[in-house]
């Protein structure tokens, strides 16, 4: 088959989006599909384009055997509101005359587009109907939502309601819509996507590259920790995750001398994050590491930390949980009870509310003092993983609906 696909974050972005987008392509592209990718340049998550790739041209390289055209966009360095939905036009109007031209020179089966970027969705829609393809839409994120639960967008103004308008415009475009979790494909069906357009695609982790060692991590050493036990969050330090809260319960922790923990990620909020730890000695902050690099930092954890803000657990399912659970490490996630997230973590570690840093320091100290109740849940999220996550059967499942949409 031929696929075009349309998706705002790729390779070499570490984080996120990006990783899935381009193990999806690769993948495909090693089966001997002919794959192209439009995406932007990279700039996620410090929000500013990588070195080595330029602001304002138009680029095309083949990578892993795909071929990507890479489109110059506005990236905010500061991401409020209007300058996020500036940055997401500026990704529609730069890739909207090279998906036409990659649609006409390809003649793809399927045009297959990732949200975010929803404004995209206009270009690999239209691409795919100029040229007779099957089209796809995959939502990572409910951005809509999530923008109005992180206070960025209000529904009740008229450009949320026009923003909520458009969603469910698009989204019944389309041949085929997917998202990660089964909370987030009902909601599609709240949307006004027939249940016979929509499928559940998941996010995945490489659960032969990320595993338990037998070993202490190598971190250990390098960042001088000496503590028994690591409490880790480890991606983009943004307004979705709501990250404060782990700085306020290493407060609440201060007294224990047995727990550090660790903060690895980069974003907009992180400098705001170092000063309210200010005075702490029981954190620390460190870059994000290479991907050749993240079984040994998952492996560094005593507990994986999964904060989020309140109401935003069903609107997205973020992509760390996956390899979190690959690791064998406990998770406390600070998410509403019953949500998506909740679900998933359910028997492999616990849920406090988002936002309170009393109830997630308690459910640090449970894990770590109920030694029966940390091993079980421990075998559990490997167990999960192996389950519910595996890249080798989710890709492989995912091979065979594309070829399926493409053969109806």
């Amino acid at each position: 088959m031929k696929i075009l696909i349309v998706g705002l974050n790729y390779a070499p972005e570490k984080v996120g989006i990006a990783v899935y987008t381009s193990e999806l392509a690769q993948m495909l592209a090693a089966k001997g599909h002919e794959v192209h990718v439009i995406a932007a340049q990279p700039y996620y998550p410090n929000w500013e384009v990588a070195r080595g790739y330029s602001k304002w041209h138009w680029t095309t390289n083949v990578e892993n055997n795909v071929c990507v055209h890479r489109v110059p966009i506005f990236v905010p360095k500061n991401p409020t509101g209007p300058k996020r939905i500036l940055h997401h036009l500026s990704f529609l109007l730069s890739c909207f005359v090279p998906a036409l031209v990659q649609a006409i020179a390809l003649r793809p089966n399927c045009v297959f587009c990732i949200a975010p970027s929803l404004l995209s969705a206009i270009a690999a829609r239209f691409s795919a109907f100029l040229v007779g393809a099957k089209s796809w839409l995959h939502i990572q994120d409910f951005e809509i939502e999530a923008a109005s639960a992180t206070a960025l967008l209000s529904k009740g103004t008229a450009l949320g309601r026009l923003a909520c308008g458009f969603e469910n415009w698009i989204m019944a475009r389309f041949h085929r819509v997917s998202s990660i979790s089964p909370q987030m494909v009902k909601k599609l069906h709240t949307k006004g996507v027939s249940k016979e357009n929509t499928i559940e695609f998941r996010n995945w982790a490489d659960t032969d590259k990320i595993h338990p060692l037998d070993a202490p991590s190598a971190f250990r050493q390098s960042w001088n920790i000496s503590t028994p036990h690591i409490a880790l969050y480890s991606g983009s330090i943004g307004l979705k995750q709501g990250i404060e809260v782990i700085v306020e319960a290493a407060k609440v922790l201060a007294h224990r001398a047995d727990i550090t923990f660790v903060i690895c990620g980069e974003g907009p909020s992180l400098t705001g994050l170092e000063t309210q730890a200010d005075g702490l000695d029981n954190i620390q902050f460190h870059d994000l590491q290479p991907t050749e690099k993240l079984n040994e930092l998952l492996n560094l954890a005593t507990i994986h930390l999964l904060p989020q803000t309140f109401g935003a657990a069903d609107l997205v399912l973020p992509s760390k949980l996956t390899n979190m659970l690959a690791s064998g490490r406990p998770v406390v996630a600070t998410v509403e009870a019953r949500t998506g997230i909740a679900n998933e973590v359910q028997g492999c570690g616990l849920i406090t509310k988002p936002g309170d840093p009393i109830e997630l320091a308690a459910a640090i100290v449970k894990l770590l003092d109920e030694k029966d109740t940390y091993q079980k849940m421990a075998v559990n999220a490997r167990q999960r993983a192996l389950k519910s996550w595996s890249k080798t059967k989710i890709l492989a499942q995912f091979e065979v609906e594309l070829e399926r949409l493409c053969t109806t």
